[in-house]
């Protein structure tokens, strides 16, 4: 029998996310002019007022009212009447410095001695049901809003736009797996008074849903159908939004920031955190291990847990469940073993393997943080001096744990 699958996504001017996002160009600021930082900032976002919490650890020192301030301008907050905006709104930080109970148990010296920032355990989830092998419902909301957001920036003949939105999309699947069609797709989005609610939803089935459809594969286009229920700004206005309608956390989405709700979660938090934190850097390694199997055909979908004891350099445990999709005759423990011997799960290794230590982390912060496309980038950073700003220019590779760098090692190591 047929069933139902949700995922939401939310935009960057959701309250969580404008957090997320200041505290990863907190993070890259910081890794940007010392690649050794340890940073955990944590960040809340209210009417007219941001605070910032948390240990840093580094040599360096950064300009945390600019950094907040350009973020902020950057999502769209610009405006006084959204009671939230970049050059007005307070900004707090009570940041202090890392713990030396838990550095001791990190810096060791060689890499290959490093600890786990933390205990826990991570997890990392891929499909084969999309190109990028991400959960199709996800991957509808994230293009979604990404779209809405173009939209609002273009400033063309839909000018109404703010920038607090989210997205929710519903699939219908066969009994095999295979998504059939688009049942619901709901679209909130916060707009200026001065625009009535079927203009809101005209815009966004005929404008917003047609240039979305159009950047998907056909077999994916297939799924949208005239039957589709369109839920828009479901409760009738939406003019109070961004921080001013809800305070904002750092690390509260952490379902969007991964798979909608597919495979499982750990329940570590992201943004904010350097590499050594293995919340993060372990949940990339673990997504890099399940995309790379997936696309060299060990299944049609895996789910891949690690687990670390604060301090300890070896994982706890790897684990490998494939939903009884594995194209080869093997136990999912059997997998387990392998990928156990291909992937150095240390996390020294980890942030070696996978350039972690650079400051790569602002563009994660919205739209996901799995499913990206992985591309070289400059970027520049600012810090105060005696003599006026230093100014760095760095060139960074982004989503490095989305490369399918390791599919020809598996493809001989599983005989494929």
């Amino acid at each position: 029998m047929s069933y139902l699958f949700t995922s939401e996504s939310v935009s960057e001017g959701h309250p969580d996310k404008i957090a997320d996002q200041i505290s990863d160009a907190i993070l890259d600021n910081f890794l940007a002019f010392d690649p050794h930082s340890k940073v955990a900032c944590e960040t809340l976002v209210t009417t007219g007022q941001v605070v910032l919490a948390g240990e840093i650890k580094s040599e360096t020192y950064i300009d945390v009212q600019k950094v907040v301030r350009e973020v902020i301008s950057n999502i769209g907050y610009t405006k006084s009447a959204y009671m939230f905006e970049a050059n007005s709104c307070g900004v707090l930080s009570s940041l202090h410095e890392q713990s030396s109970d838990i550095n001791q148990g990190v810096d060791r010296g060689a890499l290959e001695e490093q600890g786990a920032g933390d205990q826990g355990m991570m997890f990392g989830y891929a499909t084969n049901e999309t190109e990028n092998y991400m959960p199709l419902a996800l991957d509808l909301s994230h293009r979604l809003l990404r779209e809405l957001a173009a939209i609002r920036r273009e400033m063309t003949d839909i000018k109404w736009l703010r920038p607090d939105a989210k997205a929710q999309v519903t699939l219908e699947y066969s009994d095999d797996h295979q998504p059939q069609r688009i049942v619901t797709i709901v679209v909130s989005t916060q707009h200026d008074e001065d625009v009535s609610q079927e203009e809101i939803k005209q815009s966004i089935i005929n404008t917003l849903i047609p240039r979305v459809k159009a950047q998907l594969p056909e077999y994916i286009q297939a799924l949208f159908n005239d039957d589709i229920t369109y839920h828009i700004n479901p409760t009738g206005n939406f003019v109070i939004g961004g921080p001013h309608g809800d305070a904002g956390l750092t690390g509260r989405k952490i379902i969007v920031d991964t798979y909608g709700g597919k495979g499982a979660h750990g329940g570590g938090a992201f943004s904010g955190k350097d590499p050594s934190k293995v919340d993060r850097s372990a949940a990339y390694a673990a997504r890099h291990i399940a995309k790379n199997m997936v696309a060299a055909g060990v299944a049609d979908q895996m789910l891949v847990q690690v687990s670390y004891a604060i301090g300890v350099v070896e994982p706890t445990g790897v684990f490998v469940d494939t939903y009884g999709t594995a194209k080869v005759n093997m136990t999912d423990g059997e997998i387990a073993k392998k990928v156990q011997e291909l992937f150095d799960l240390r996390p020294g290794l980890i942030e070696k393997n996978l350039k972690l230590r650079n400051p790569i982390y602002s563009e994660t912060a919205a739209y996901g943080h799995m499913g990206r496309k992985p591309q070289v980038v400059t970027k520049r950073f600012e810090r105060p001096d005696g003599g006026g700003p230093e100014v760095k220019e760095v060139e960074v590779e982004l989503f490095t744990w989305e490369k399918e760098d390791r599919v020809d090692d598996i493809v001989k190591a599983f005989g494929l």
